[in-house]
């Protein structure tokens, strides 16, 4: 058994690397070369590069690959750009722009890992005979009684484990990221070790594809007359001002509301929904934010077997950069599940993803569909 869990020798195993072209999947690519492994390096063209040109730090277009190709020259891989630009734009930036319109608040990352990295990418490393397809992420893949499982990195401010919600069992079996037990300065040391001039190259942005910085931009550019204004209502029906557009808001948002606060009263105001087929934004204090049950479309468990309606203790992130929550889960029909919340958490946002743990490992997780008091 191979340091990769694969009954071969490391020289007889192929593993197709996807490389981005930043540090992280640069190291992963160098550090398996070195190991012995059959590697092949494989960078997705997602977007076009003129927009990428000018926006630093952005991922899987212009510099970026060629910074991988210049990686997989050094360390003595093949390497292969492909184009993917029409499956991401459909995939991805095309439900990123929908999702807006419905009023919610998208991950676009989640839906690249899903529906372009670990789909459409793993299908082609199949087809080139690999044993493994390796990513950069920062998660661990632990062999359990029941198959492998899909657990946090060793550094909780580098998981990346709620991004990969949606990894299948499928998926799980044939993946491998080898940072999962790596500190960031760790990964950046094996770089400069290894020669790589990525090694000190900064960290990607979270949205590759918006070269300012201006969601609501993408989505008018990509929904042309869909940006419209509307009223900006308190939950006890006042109207308080007006607003540019839905897509400029999210559930919780305090800052940026353009409205100021409301004489007499010294409560702030937040976010509490939005409601695009009115063209509404609906603001209230903190307290109309609490939400005690969480209802999730979409949903992969990778966890034990559960019956629908059977509930079992665990913790649920509902953003990512929130800490978890305890809660008592239940799956539902086609899909569904409930996340009833022991305590309740504030700017629960649909279109978010609520990912459920025990302990270190990822039971599976989906995407919030809508919320209750």
């Amino acid at each position: 058994m191979n340091s990769l869990g694969i009954s071969k020798r490391p020289q007889d195993t192929r593993v197709v690397v996807a490389m981005s072209g930043g540090v992280d999947s640069s190291v992963t690519a160098a550090v398996l070369r070195e190991e012995g492994y059959d590697v092949v390096g494989i960078t997705l063209q997602l977007y076009d590069h003129g927009i990428a040109l000018q926006k630093p730090g952005a991922c899987c277009a212009g510099q970026d690959i060629y910074d991988a190709r210049q990686v997989a020259d050094r360390i003595g891989i093949p390497h292969y750009v492909l184009d993917y630009e029409g499956k991401f734009s459909q995939d991805v930036i095309d439900d990123f722009a929908d999702s807006y319109l419905r009023g919610e608040t998208p991950i676009p990352c989640v839906r690249c890992n899903q529906r372009v990295k670990f789909r459409d990418l793993l299908n082609t490393a199949r087809d080139l005979g690999a044993d493994a397809l390796a990513t950069g992420h920062y998660v661990r893949r632990v062999q359990g009684q029941g198959g492998a499982e899909l657990h946090r990195a060793i550094d909780p401010g580098r998981d990346q484990s709620y991004f990969l919600f949606a990894t299948t069992r499928d998926q799980l079996d044939f993946l491998r990221f080898p940072l999962g037990g790596l500190t960031k300065p760790e990964t950046r040391a094996l770089a400069e070790r290894h020669g790589l001039e990525v090694a000190a190259k900064p960290d990607s942005q979270d949205i590759c594809f918006v070269p300012n910085g201006s969601y609501a931009d993408v989505v008018a550019k990509l929904r042309p007359g869909s940006v419209e204004p509307g009223d900006i209502v308190h939950v006890d029906g006042r109207v308080l001002g007006r607003h540019r557009g839905v897509v400029h808001y999210t559930v919780g948002q305090r800052k940026g509301l353009g409205i100021g606060g409301i004489r007499g009263e010294e409560e702030p105001l937040f976010v509490v929904r939005l409601e695009p087929a009115q063209r509404r934004v609906v603001v209230g204090p903190r307290r109309d934010l609490a939400r005690s049950v969480v209802t999730v479309r979409e949903v992969n468990w990778l966890g034990p077997d559960l019956a629908p309606g059977d509930g079992v203790e665990v913790e649920v992130k509902l953003r990512s950069a929130q800490p978890p929550a305890a809660a008592t889960w239940r799956l539902g029909p086609d899909g569904t599940a409930q996340a009833e919340l022991h305590e309740p958490q504030h700017g629960v946002a649909p279109g978010q993803a609520c990912v459920v743990y025990q302990g270190d490992r990822v039971l599976g997780g989906g995407w919030i569909a809508g919320t209750a008091a």
